[in-house]
Order: C-alpha cells, then structure tokens, then sequence
C-alpha cells in the first residue's frame, strides 16, 4: 500500500516502500531438539535417593506430590522401598503467627544444628495454599544462609489442594528425606488453626514460636495449640523488647501451668529469644535435645511416633474415600441437582447427603 504522503498534494514529502520485514519465527528452529529426559525407574529413583542424590531426591518429592495417578502409583512404590531406611530423624514442627520471624528462625537454627554435623531438610505445610496458589516458603529467599547451605533441603508444599492431602504428601516427603540421610527434619507451618494438628502429628517435638510488644500479650494463647506445644519461645527479645519478652514468657509459663500435665511428662519450657541476633539460640536446642533424651528414656517416643503412624493410616483411608467419592460420575451428575433441593428447601441437607451416599453405595456394589 503505497504511503498518503507520496501524493501530489505534498511534493516535496517523500516516503520509500522500506524492506520487506522477515518473519519472526525462526527458520531453525525446528532442527534444535531438546533430548527427552530419561525418565527413571523405582529402583533407580530409590537408589538415587538412599545415596543422597539431591536431584533425584527432588523428582521423587515431586512424584508424591503429583496428582497423576501414574505419578502416585511410581511414588507409592518408591515410598515403600525407602521405608526401610526412614525413621532415623528428630523431626521438628515449627509454627508461629504471621510476622513471628520463623523464615529468620529457621535460617538460624538450622545453621545451628548443622554446626553439630549432619543434614536439615525444611519441608513446610500451607493450608491456605488452595486459594492464594503459594506457598509459605515462597519467603524462603529470606533464609539465605540455609538455602545455599550444601547440606541443607528446603522443598515448599504444593500449590494446591485440601490441607488433609498436603499434610499427607508432607508426611511421605519426610521419609523420602530420611532415607536421603537427612537426620534432622523442620516442618513448617502457619498461623494459628487446624495446620498445626497436621504438624503435630508428624513430629517429635513442636515448637511455637510467640511475639511480645504487640497489644494483648495472650492473645496467641489458644488452649488447642498450647497443650500440643513441647516448647515455647518468644522472639525478637532484643534491644527495647528485652522487658516485654520476659514479662510475655511470665505470662505464658502462667497460662501453662493452667492445662493437664502432657502424656509425655515432660513440662513445657518457655524461654526467649532474637533470631535476628542470633541471641538464645543454643538454648532453645539445648531444650529440644533435652526433650528428645527425655522421652526416648521414658518410651514416649517410640510410642507418639506408632501413634502417628496409626494416624496416618486413617487420615489415608479417609482422603482416599472423598476422593473416590467425589470423582465417582454418578456422584458428580446428581450433585448440581441435590445441591439445587437444598438450596431450594426441597430436601434438607442430610437427606439429599444420605441418597448420594445411597447411589455411590449402589455403584461400588454394580462395580464388584
């Protein structure tokens, strides 16, 4: 199309056609190939693994927390075959309020415990993942010396989700690590509710993390999390806040002397801190360890760790009905029409509950 401003009406104006453009995909593309990944074998993956192959260790935690039946069906059996291998951990669950200084923390006390030898490995557990599609490691840019550490693995939860699921693929992430050789395992977690039950019931020793200065000093005291604490520290007990981080640690050693005694007979500790400064820390770890040798003497440790593992096998059984439930065809036909006489009034809830539990019922017994 030739250019307006070639016409008579502007001489003097002239305006050349240009060059031809050439076109944007390039010719040679199609000859670069990337070679198609090798895809492993159970046995290779579980002998990866074992010999703390970091990579394969990370493909494999990506398996279980895959939603690909394949996926799960390789991952299972991978899971089987480093049982054997697992258990030889202390496994720490880590919680705290939003803002309580854990992604600092964890940087300064894994550097801590590795000074000792040995290797960390910081899983984490993010119920709220579902809607906001992140993790809570997504902050773990803030544990900079740990997420260069050679003997450190930091792996986030999946994206997506219900909390019994992610919980569950935590759960068998930690004994993939174990059998990597990681003897030393955070869980991670946040805020104050119902994913803290999970952590708990997957480690040994759990630890809440509190703040002082910030209003109500009890206010992060819920009678739920404070009995399942095995310890409690206050963090940020540095330069102005050293006075209100004692008087918080008061409070709470009051509060706790409130609840039963905890079946381990241990007596929960509070004690204080700064993570920023690096000040307590040992402290804190000399209590864990203290903990760790208390109730492996008295044989609570071999018995809360059976009591997870019967946990577990349960809270499986029950994931594994919703999901067969829910992805049952006849259940996903008659849902919009139960929900729809709900809603309407026409059927109460547990009524339009009890005939599709009838008809999934009626499909497994057609199935069989």
């Amino acid at each position: 199309m030739e250019h307006p401003e070639n016409n008579e009406e502007y001489k003097g104006l002239v305006v050349n056609k240009g060059i031809e453009q050439p076109s944007s995909i390039n010719p040679y593309l199609k000859k670069i190939r990337k070679p198609k990944k090798k895809e492993l074998t159970v046995s290779e993956f579980v002998e990866g693994i074992i010999q703390g192959n970091i990579t394969i260790l990370s493909q494999a935690v990506t398996l279980v927390e895959s939603v690909k039946p394949e996926h799960q069906s390789i991952a299972q059996e991978v899971i089987e075959k480093c049982l054997p291998y697992s258990g030889n951990s202390i496994r720490i669950g880590i919680s705290g309020v939003p803002g309580a200084g854990k992604s600092t923390s964890i940087d300064v006390f894994g550097l801590h415990v590795l000074e000792k030898g040995g290797k960390l490995a910081v899983l984490a557990i993010d119920p709220s993942s579902e809607r906001s599609k992140g993790s809570i490691l997504g902050d773990k840019t803030r544990m900079e010396q740990l997420s260069v550490h050679p003997h450190s693995f930091i792996r986030p939860s999946p994206s997506a989700g219900s909390l019994g699921g992610v919980a569950r693929k935590t759960r068998e992430t930690i004994i993939l690590c174990e059998a990597a050789g990681f003897d030393k395992i955070f869980v991670e977690t946040v805020g104050v509710g119902q994913s803290e039950t999970a952590v708990h019931s997957m480690v040994d020793f759990f630890l809440l993390i509190q703040l002082a200065g910030t209003g109500d000093e009890l206010q992060g005291i819920k009678r739920g999390i404070m009995e399942m604490a095995d310890g409690i520290v206050i963090n940020k007990a540095d330069g102005n806040n050293i006075d209100k981080a004692k008087l918080a640690a008061t409070q709470f050693r009051n509060a706790l002397h409130l609840f039963p005694a905890p079946d381990s007979g241990w007596t929960p500790q509070v004690l204080t801190y700064s993570g920023f400064y690096n000040i307590g820390v040992k402290e804190i770890w000399d209590m864990v360890y203290e903990y760790i040798d208390f109730v492996k003497a008295n044989g609570y440790f071999n018995y809360r760790r059976n009591e997870q593992s019967k946990y577990w096998m349960y809270e499986s059984i029950n994931e594994q009905l919703k999901d067969s439930f829910y992805t049952n065809e006849v259940i996903k036909k008659m849902l919009p029409e139960k929900e729809k006489q709900v809603l309407n009034a026409d059927l109460t809830s547990f009524i339009a509950a009890r005939k599709l539990l009838d008809a999934y019922f009626k499909e497994l017994k057609i199935e069989s």
